[in-house]
């Protein structure tokens, strides 16, 4: 998961980006609004989290840009926790807003509880598209329109990882991990020809060959 923090307080910037990487996070830095805006136009972020008070633009005037540029959630971060500011936030259409000092656990957790919100949910049948692609969770079964995708049990555990994760590189080693259960970089073969049997398969469909990326050196991405 990739979080874009944006403040223009190095040593704060520099102090949540060792936390939130130790927690499993890649972390993108911003000291100020326009250089967000840049990194938005060549990056994808998962979770924005956007100071108040910065030189030039402040939060609030930076936002509507960087809404066009992303639907990660935005988490609004501040020192001024008067309640006018909070609903102002709010009502831009932020996420949420955490009031400085904040602990580092619950600006981990705001983070993660905002991205798992933002996530595609399953269906009340365990149902998950990816058109057109459905994928039955409870059937453990795949349907492109009303025809059966057949995998086999690993494949089906791949496509439905990725499908969770639209848009996010999987490495090689979390894929080893959710599909085999462990990994070790002797895998990496093994977890390449796995997604390459599922590639062929999804290959044999208009609309859906080539969704599955590779991203060299890192692993995988599945794009929606």
């Amino acid at each position: 998961m990739i979080v874009l923090l944006i403040d223009d307080d190095k040593e704060a910037l520099k102090i949540n980006k060792k936390y939130l990487e130790k927690r499993g996070f890649e972390v993108g830095l911003c000291e100020d609004g326009s250089s967000a805006v840049e990194f938005l136009k060549n990056n994808r972020v998962d979770c924005i989290v956007l100071d108040i008070m910065m030189p030039g633009q402040d939060g609030f005037e930076i936002f509507p840009e960087l809404r066009k540029l992303s639907d990660a959630p935005v988490l609004f971060l501040s020192a001024r926790g008067e309640d006018a500011d909070r609903i102002r936030g709010l009502s831009l259409g932020a996420d949420d807003y955490i009031s400085k000092p904040c602990s580092l656990e619950e600006l981990a957790l705001r983070i993660e509880i905002n991205i798992r919100k933002s996530r595609p949910k399953e269906g009340a049948l365990g149902e998950l598209e990816i058109p057109p692609l459905k994928i039955m969770a409870l059937e453990r079964k795949v349907y492109y329109g009303e025809k059966e995708v057949l995998l086999s049990n690993r494949e089906y555990e791949l496509l439905l990882l990725f499908a969770k994760n639209e848009n996010r590189v999987l490495t090689f080693e979390e894929i080893g991990i959710a599909v085999n259960g462990s990994y070790l970089v002797s895998d990496r073969q093994a977890v390449m020809m796995t997604v390459s049997r599922l590639r062929k398969k999804l290959d044999q469909y208009a609309g859906i060959s080539n969704m599955i990326e590779t991203v060299w050196g890192e692993g995988y991405v599945l794009r929606s």
